[in-house]
This record gives structure tokens, C-alpha cells and sequence, in this order.
């Protein structure tokens, strides 16, 4: 099997990378090919090589596609944050690349149809919410992010029922927590105020601990991928998209499952700094779901905050 991963220099395109290349196959397929793409150079693994462009320019999808990779790992993207200070590039990376990618796949011809799994985010969603949303909930979003990966999971849906390729989108929780560096995206502290505070470091609040949320595990987000990767086609009909299971939690929730575990001290690192932006972007996203469709398609995640935690301390500070 050939794969393709774009965002790969990305914390899930590491880790995605990683479990790849220890397993040596996806879905009980031998890798033949993995190849690495991002703006920046990825890490590469044994077996692997590694193209650093950008997406967007001409001819980079072509290039990338020459192979004719058979498992297409769509994860590249400018994060929620930075696509809503920077309108321009929000859109240049998130729908523009996107849709150059698809095009190049379908100008392949006949006779060449990939797998492809393109990542989402249940930023796709807006208010008002019910208390649960299940999977007829419209899609209605609230942020030049949400809108941008909206589009691409409508994309998605039209080349794969016109048989360009066979397309499936996974509509990621926040994943929590996050490795390495705090980043630009809007979510950020929901990683910040568990991963700074075990690493002996402040970290600041930017919200009110009443906010809730729809978390899952770095681990459970490359479980996700890979699941999508062979899972059949025919299951999904014509409706490609998918959002996964999570768990649902508030600010204080977390922070009480991270005192349970490293005790007060700890949780005494958090320092409450109210924003407003953050506040505002953060409160219109969707904060609970009822994943039936994933869950009977054999997805999984965590089910408590503090499993969460644990995962985080097992894979990255153990």
C-alpha cells in the first residue's frame, strides 16, 4: 500500500507517522510507500520520504500524487485561531489546497480511486445547540475555520459520489491533551491548563470553568484515522461524514480530574486571565454529541477526564 499524509509535521501527523511505521501496515496492508508532506519538513520514519511545499502552489498536488497513493491521510491545515486572525490564509490553506488536492485525484483518470480520510473538527456545528447533537444536526458554523472545513466535508461528499475518490471526513473533538508548545488554535488552553501545570510551568485560563466542551485524546484521534482508513465504503452510503466520540466536560471538570491525579500543587499553576475573543469563539462551538452512526461503525474514545490525563502522562511523560 502507498500512503500519503499532508500536515504531517503536525502533533497528529507525528503521531499518526509513528504508529504507522511501528505497525508497518494500515488495515493489514503491507506500506510499500509513505510519503510525508508539509510547509515545513516532517520528521521522517525508516521507509519513509519526505516532499516540503506548499500545498497550495501549482503543481504540488500533482507532484504528491505521481505515485497514485492509495490511502490519502488529508490532515493539513492552519488551526482555528490563526484562520480567523488571518482571513486570507484561513482560506488559501483550508479550502483552496483542500479542493487542488481533490481536483488533482479526480484529474488522475480512470481507474485510479484512493481512499481518502479528511480531517474535520465539530467546529462545522453552531448556535443555537440542543443539548445533545446527534447525527442529523446541521452543519452552521460560526467561524471562518468551521466554514472552510464545512466546505471541504461537502467536497468530500460530491467527489466521492461522483467516484472520484472514496472519501470519508471524521469530525475531530478538541484532542486533549496536546503535546509539545502551546499553539494558535482558539482550544489551546483546553491542553494548556493540564500539560503547563504537570510540567512544573503556569499556564493561563482564558475562560470561565462552566464552559464545556467535546474532548478527545491524541491517541483516540490517530485510533480514529486509522479506523477510517479501511473502513468500507459501502457502510457510510452517501454520508461521508462522521463526527466522533468524545467526552463531554467542563473547564472545572478537567481541572478536578487533574487534581485527582497530581494533587493541588499542581492545579495551583493555573491562573485565571479572562478573554474575550477566546470566550467568545470557544462559546460557539458545540459542547456535547451522541456520535450513534461512529460508535456503531466501531469507533472509540476515552470515557473520563481522567483517562484523558493518563493517556497523556503514559505517551508523553513516561
Amino acid at each position: 500500500m502507498k500512503v500519503l499524509i499532508t500536515g504531517a509535521a503536525g502533533m497528529i501527523g507525528r503521531k499518526l507517522t509513528e504508529r504507522i511505521a511501528a505497525d508497518g501496515n494500515v488495515g493489514g496492508a503491507a506500506i510499500e510507500v509513505l510519503l510525508l508532506h508539509d510547509v515545513v519538513p516532517p520528521s521522517p520514519v525508516p521507509g519513509s520520504r519526505v516532499d516540503t511545499s506548499d500545498l497550495g502552489q501549482p503543481g504540488a498536488t500533482d507532484r504528491l500524487l505521481a505515485e497514485r497513493p492509495d490511502l490519502i491521510f488529508h490532515l493539513a491545515a492552519v488551526v482555528s485561531g490563526e484562520a480567523e486572525a488571518d482571513f486570507e490564509k484561513g482560506y488559501r490553506v483550508n479550502l483552496d489546497a483542500t479542493r487542488a488536492l481533490f481536483e488533482s485525484i479526480r484529474l488522475m483518470g480512470e481507474g485510479y480511486c484512493p481512499r481518502v480520510v479528511f480531517a474535520s473538527s465539530i467546529a462545522v456545528f453552531g448556535k443555537p445547540f440542543p443539548d445533545t447533537i446527534d447525527d442529523e444536526f446541521l452543519l452552521a458554523p460560526l467561524t471562518s475555520y468551521g466554514t472552510q472545513k464545512a466546505i471541504g466535508e461537502l467536497l468530500l461528499s460530491d467527489y466521492s459520489r461522483r467516484g472520484f475518490f472514496d472519501g470519508i471526513g471524521i469530525r475531530l473533538p478538541t484532542i486533549c491533551v496536546r503535546p509539545g508548545k502551546p499553539n494558535k488554535a482558539a482550544s489551546g488552553f483546553f491542553s494548556n491548563i493540564i500539560r503547563e501545570p504537570l510540567n512544573g510551568e503556569e499556564a493561563v485560563l482564558p475562560v470561565p470553568e462552566d464552559v464545556r466542551h467535546w474532548f478527545a485524546s491524541p491517541r483516540s484521534a490517530v485510533n480514529f484515522l486509522l479506523h477510517a482508513a479501511s473502513l468500507d465504503g459501502n457502510a457510510l452510503g452517501s454520508r461521508r461524514n462522521l463526527s466522533m466520540p468524545g467526552l463531554s466536560a467542563t473547564v472545572g471538570e478537567q481541572i478536578d480530574a487533574l487534581r485527582r491525579i497530581a494533587g493541588d500543587s499542581v492545579v495551583a499553576r493555573i491562573r485565571r486571565e479572562p478573554d474575550e475573543t477566546i470566550t467568545r469563539i470557544v462559546g460557539g462551538w458545540p459542547q456535547n454529541f451522541v456520535a450513534r452512526r461512529a460508535t456503531e461503525l466501531g469507533f472509540r474514545s476515552e470515557s473520563s477526564f481522567d483517562e484523558i490525563i493518563r493517556v497523556h502522562i503514559e505517551d508523553e511523560l513516561t
